[in-house]
């Protein structure tokens, strides 16, 4: 079995999101000590562009027909990368909340690997297939200011709804999530702290 970590969260130490998902992962190892942990990092350079070479490749699949030059040579990193993605059983997500949704890494992961034949197979009349099946994803979402039951004057979570929504919509049903939403602001943090940081024990035994 292999988990793959990956990290949207650039605050290294001072990530929240990255301490609740050690907390995961030192339990889940606990548990599965003889499966393979990965860790990825989305800041570290590697993720390929998805700009006009890609999109023509994108195109050209769809019309059943071979991308060549440029676009043949983004298809092939996109196909690497959905390569990498695809290889892991399970995975652990870090989301922070950006601006309301997710980090754009995060969202250029997803644009390289959800390809036809890959992440998605589609149908005229039947609409998207998701193609991610049997696999599990737990995804950690942090915010600093938004949370349940707040106005809307601290913000709106296009974060979980999009994330989540994608992950079902790749054909991933089973998905956990941990919330760790403090308003920084004005409350003490630690009591939230703690709650998401047991939650992440508690399910790594059982997942």
């Amino acid at each position: 079995m292999t988990l793959v970590h990956i990290s949207a969260s650039p605050r290294g130490d001072a990530s929240e999101s990255l301490a609740i998902a050690r907390t995961f992962l030192d339990t889940w190892a606990e548990v599965h000590p003889d499966a393979e942990i990965v860790h990825r990092d989305l800041w570290d350079g590697t993720l390929p562009a998805f700009g006009p070479p890609a999109a023509a490749a994108k195109m050209a699949v769809f019309a059943g027909q071979e991308p060549r030059g440029e676009a043949a040579q983004a298809w092939d990193a996109a196909t690497a990368e959905f390569r990498r993605f695809d290889a892991a059983d399970r995975y652990l997500f870090g989301v922070p909340m950006w601006n309301a949704g997710i980090p754009y890494v995060l969202k250029q992961l997803i644009d390289v690997i959800s390809q036809p034949g890959m992440v998605f197979g589609f149908d005229p009349e039947a609409g998207y297939t998701g193609l991610l099946r049997g696999k599990k994803a737990v995804v950690v979402y942090t915010s600093a200011v938004y949370g349940d039951g707040r106005g809307p004057a601290f913000g709106t979570d296009f974060q979980a709804t999009f994330f989540t929504d994608w992950l079902h919509w790749a054909g991933v049903a089973d998905v956990e999530e941990i919330h760790f939403r403090p308003n920084l602001a004005t409350a003490d943090a630690e009591c939230g702290r703690q709650a998401a940081h047991a939650r992440a024990r508690e399910l790594a035994k059982t997942w």
